[in-house]
């Protein structure tokens, strides 16, 4: 299962917000067995969440989009997304019922800061999806998600996407295996046993140096389990390692 992920956000790409979200999201995705093979981040701007969409939805198994999907101006990745299927945005009844009843709780339980703030909430805004698309609800998160042919639009916000990935989490799978040993030798010292070991396998091989209080890593990427332990285990034969 191919994946791409699209973060949304001026404040990500100014580096005001550091994009945990797709750091997040790779790992959960790979741990599940699907393989990210695009990472996107654009600006707040319609037409170019609308042009990202539309390409990876036609290139791609699935398409995750964080960011942008609140009440504010700058919040338009629904909007975006429903361009890029020629939809219109609807309110749904239900809802709009659900974010209301929650708008009622938030008041009753926060009644200084109602009283201190003037919250004007645009209900319509937040419970908006295209048509035709699964809204996302959680308690965790105020705005709707949704999902719409494989395109599955979620919050920014990282607490609220992990909870309202975990409501799709089962979606997403496939037959990627990955393993990793850890090395106390240099980068240079293993080019030709890593390049040698892809060839001989037939899996993906990547090296990656060490730090001053890391070791180095060899990861071994493949869709035959078998195969990438077979992998390991050459490796390991010719590379010092380390736990």
């Amino acid at each position: 299962m191919d994946v791409a992920l699209l973060t949304v956000g001026d404040e990500l790409l100014s580096g005001d917000t550091e994009n945990t979200n797709a750091t997040w999201l790779a790992r959960e995705l790979s741990d599940a067995g699907a393989t990210v093979t695009r990472i996107l981040t654009v600006p707040d701007e319609e037409a170019i969440i609308a042009d990202a969409v539309s390409r990876y939805h036609d290139a791609f198994d699935a398409v995750v989009v964080t960011g942008g999907i609140g009440g504010t101006p700058d919040d338009v990745t629904k909007a975006g997304v429903a361009d890029a299927f020629g939809r219109e945005l609807i309110v749904p009844e239900d809802v709009r019922a659900h974010l209301e009843a929650k708008a009622d709780r938030f008041a009753e339980e926060n009644p200084e800061m109602v009283d201190r703030y003037d919250m004007n909430l645009d209900l319509d805004a937040w419970a908006a999806i295209p048509a035709g698309a699964e809204p996302l609800l959680t308690d965790e998160s105020f705005a709707a998600g949704c999902v719409i042919e494989g395109v599955y639009v979620m919050p920014g916000i990282p607490d609220e996407l992990k909870a309202m990935f975990a409501t799709v989490a089962a979606d997403f799978g496939g037959d990627r295996t990955t393993e990793t040993l850890r090395t106390p030798a240099p980068e240079g010292a293993v080019v030709s046993i890593v390049a040698e070991a892809g060839e001989l396998f037939g899996v993906a091989v990547g090296s990656y140096p060490r730090s001053d209080d890391a070791p180095g890593r060899i990861k071994v990427t493949g869709e035959d389990s078998e195969t990438v332990e077979e992998a390991m285990a050459w490796l390991r034969e010719r590379v010092e390692t380390v736990d």
